[in-house]
């Protein structure tokens, strides 16, 4: 049994090393590519500070290397599976004894703690790096970033309030959804019937309702009138949605069960914060299949041959494999089905499908 254990903290360690070291290279590599992007950004826009620059990429950073933590933990698993065959370390405790489901138990552990890791703490540091980088690229470049979906015409949302519904149009968004540029607001009473329209340069999200400023107001069989501010009601709250209208990679694992409440009750679609909450509380079950996945190209013998083509296969089902997943996320946001089959679904195919090759590959 000690021995074993042993064993067991050894390969853990190898299998942590390759996946943390994978995942150190791909931030290197997304480094570099965003600080180039961000130059081009300085370029356009004058001087700015190189310390400043670094600081922004150095925020961003960390929400683009979430996406990657599966590919990471995939090609990590790989590459410490060939180190240990190479090596024929696990060509001895196969004669020691040894099941392939035995030596893959480690890297199961480690791929479940890291996927609880990611979504309890790293996904939450993420989220606010990414919302202060927004806030000081719009303070260093001098522009809005539009964080909402827009369309030709601007970006478009049906809300709810205590004097009725109110369609909202804006040119972009700030503050994650918090303050609209160039609105339009087409209010409608509680028995459907329009009311008004809103115009204003900007739009701030307050408690209880939205502040217009530089408000034109026109009514049926009324001239338009001009107002310094004006008030338009709504059931969304600073405290509660003020991400309602942003990215739903910019919130916190923590903050997407109430923001997914208040939404709805705002009359809002939440559908893509489902998906996103479904996503993160998957994340540990899918580092787990990518390791599966990887387990069934890297356990062949180098004397058997063609190792480098089944690393090659492994690579592209894993590609695949985030093809499907994100091809069913984009069908659960879309409302086809419910966010928990568009999740689920492709991460327990790939787990039983990974496991059914396994089984083949070891015990006929």
């Amino acid at each position: 049994m000690m021995g074993q254990r042993i064993i067991g903290l050894y390969l853990a360690r190898r299998y942590l090393t390759a996946m943390l070291g994978t995942f150190g290279l791909c931030a290197i590599l997304i480094f570099m590519i965003d600080f180039v992007e961000v130059l081009r950004q300085s370029g356009k826009h004058g001087s700015v500070p190189a310390t400043t620059l670094i600081w922004l990429t150095l925020l961003r950073l960390p929400a683009y290397t979430e996406l990657l933590l599966a590919f990471a933990v995939q090609v990590g698993a790989i590459a410490a599976l060939l180190m240990l065959n190479r090596r024929s370390e696990l060509a001895v405790m196969r004669a020691a004894g040894m099941s392939v489901w035995q030596f893959l138990r480690p890297a199961v552990i480690v791929a479940l703690l890291l996927g609880t890791f990611a979504i309890t703490v790293y996904n939450p540091v993420a989220a606010a790096a990414r919302a202060e980088a927004e806030r000081l690229f719009s303070q260093v470049f001098g522009r809005e970033s539009n964080f909402m979906q827009s369309q030709a015409n601007g970006a478009w949302l049906r809300q709810e309030g205590a004097d009725g519904s109110t369609v909202v149009n804006a040119r972009a968004a700030l503050k994650r959804g918090m303050e609209l540029i160039d609105v339009s607001m087409f209010q409608y009473d509680k028995s459907g019937a329009f009311i008004e329209r809103v115009d204003g340069s900007r739009a701030l999200l307050e408690d209880g309702y939205w502040r217009v400023e530089n408000a034109t107001v026109a009514r049926v069989g009324q001239a338009p009138e001009r107002y310094a501010s004006f008030l338009v009601s709504t059931y969304l709250s600073p405290e509660r949605v003020r991400d309602a209208l942003g990215t739903a990679i910019s919130i916190s694992f923590w903050e997407l069960p109430g923001i997914i409440e208040a939404t709805e009750k705002a009359g809002l679609s939440a559908s893509r914060f489902r998906i996103q909450y479904e996503l993160l509380m998957s994340r540990p079950l899918l580092l787990l299949a990518m390791v599966l996945m990887g387990a069934t190209v890297s356990l062949r013998s180098f004397r058997s041959g063609k190792i480098q083509m089944m690393v090659v296969y492994g690579m592209v089902g894993g590609f695949g494999f985030l093809l499907l997943s994100e091809v069913s996320r984009q069908i659960g946001v879309a409302g086809l089905v419910s966010p928990t089959v568009a999740v689920w679904v492709p991460v327990g195919i790939a787990i039983l499908l990974t496991l059914t090759v396994l089984l083949h590959q070891e015990d006929g």
